[in-house]
């Protein structure tokens, strides 16, 4: 092991996300939809995942579905390069491991926790000008609060201008324990899986692929389960917009924020976006999984081969 593993954790999440950006563009856009208003009294532009994709498409265009790219890049590279990275490390060192050598569901999840706490706490501001730029539509199909970014670049300027450092990291008090309980899920789920099925196969001619691919489906699942709910919270707080102070015209941090969504919207708006969320984030885990650990793979042959 060496410090390759901070760089491949991040080189595979960026791989990831160029294949299901658009899932994370239908996510935000269905989680801002009827923010703060009763069940039945909004109009809803978005009806289904399927209905969001076509209305994208077809009132902003299909380069729209691939909107907040460059920040998706950003931020998922800074938070996988960590969770990841720091995982790894506690893994070959046998820190995730029982005595017996069996995986540790708590000392995995520990350890996916703190990396993900970390990652989240560095790439804070590009979550928040994700969101911004992912929720930018047209009139007729606007949800949320509407900034008006021309792209990354001049988000950061404009953000850093008016509010300065402060302003970028604006919301991350949801994004660390949003971390904390996706990560620490998704890392605990998938090596116990992976240990198991090492263990016990349940194939004939099991290989290391498929292993990889079936504990990165089941660390995607928990993950999408155990992350929604901070996930919906934290899309509110980064995308609302803000007074000349610096602060939310509509919440006052994460608290304030649970509470109006559940007075509103009921326990089924903390569930906003969800089914965009799992079909996103079970192909995102499972793609960033399978490709640390193929790239691993071949940073281990390249050495062997020296």
């Amino acid at each position: 092991m060496d410090g390759t593993d901070f760089l491949l954790g991040g080189i595979g999440s960026m791989g990831a996300t160029l294949i299901t950006n658009p899932l994370e563009v239908v996510k935000t856009r269905m989680q801002l939809q009827g923010e703060l208003a009763t069940k039945g009294t909004y109009h809803k532009p978005y009806r289904s995942v399927v209905d969001a994709f076509i209305t994208i498409a077809k009132k902003d265009g299909y380069a729209a579905l691939q909107k907040g790219l460059a920040p998706s890049l950003c931020f998922q590279f800074i938070l996988n390069s960590c969770r990841l990275g720091i995982y790894n490390t506690a893994n070959e060192h046998g820190w995730t491991k029982q005595r017996n050598g069996n995986q540790s569901i708590l000392k995995s999840a520990f350890w996916g926790a703190t990396g993900g706490f970390v990652g989240s706490a560095l790439a804070s501001p590009f979550f928040m000008l994700r969101t911004h730029l992912q929720s930018q539509a047209k009139a007729e199909i606007a949800v949320g609060y509407q900034h008006q970014h021309t792209g990354m670049i001049s988000a950061i300027k404009d953000i850093f201008k008016k509010h300065g450092v402060q302003g970028l990291y604006r919301g991350v008090a949801v994004t660390m324990p949003r971390a904390l309980l996706g990560s620490g899920g998704q890392l605990a789920a998938f090596g116990y899986t992976k240990d198991f099925l090492i263990r016990h196969p349940i194939v004939s001619n099991q290989t290391d692929t498929f292993v990889s691919t079936a504990a990165g489906a089941v660390g995607g699942t928990v993950m999408a389960i155990t992350m929604t709910p901070p996930d919906v919270i934290a899309t509110r707080l980064y995308n609302q917009g803000v007074d000349a102070k610096g602060k939310g015209i509509f919440y006052n941090g994460v608290v304030d924020c649970f509470i109006k969504i559940l007075k509103s919207e009921g326990v089924g708006g903390l569930y906003k976006g969800f089914w965009p969320h799992y079909m996103r984030i079970g192909p995102h885990a499972t793609l960033v999984l399978l490709f640390f650990d193929e790239l691993k793979s071949m940073r281990r042959k390249y050495y062997e081969a020296k």
